[in-house]
C-alpha cells in the first residue's frame, strides 16, 4: 500500500462531500481522507495501484485542484 499526498484546494466540509462522490467511486483508492485544518488542505490517498496523475486527474474532474507534495514539512 502506498501513501499519496497532496495539497489541494479543497476547504469545507461541503466541498469534502462533493469530492467523495469522485474518490469513493475509484475501487484503487482504498481511503482517503482531506485535513481541511491544515493551510494546505492536504487530500490523502491510500492505494495499491493508483498513481498520482490518476488522482490529479480525479481531483480536476471534480471541479478541485490538486498538487503532488514531497512531504508535510513545507505545512
Amino acid at each position: 500500500m502506498k501513501t499519496l499526498q497532496f495539497k489541494t484546494n479543497i476547504n469545507c466540509n461541503g466541498c469534502v462531500a462533493n469530492i467523495s462522490v469522485k474518490l469513493n467511486k475509484e475501487k484503487e483508492i482504498k481511503t482517503w481522507e482531506v485535513d481541511i485544518t491544515n493551510p494546505g488542505k492536504i487530500l490523502t490517498v491510500q492505494t495499491e495501484q493508483f498513481t498520482e496523475q490518476q488522482v490529479i486527474e480525479v481531483v480536476n474532474k471534480a471541479g478541485f485542484k490538486a498538487e503532488k507534495i514531497q512531504s508535510l514539512k513545507d505545512f
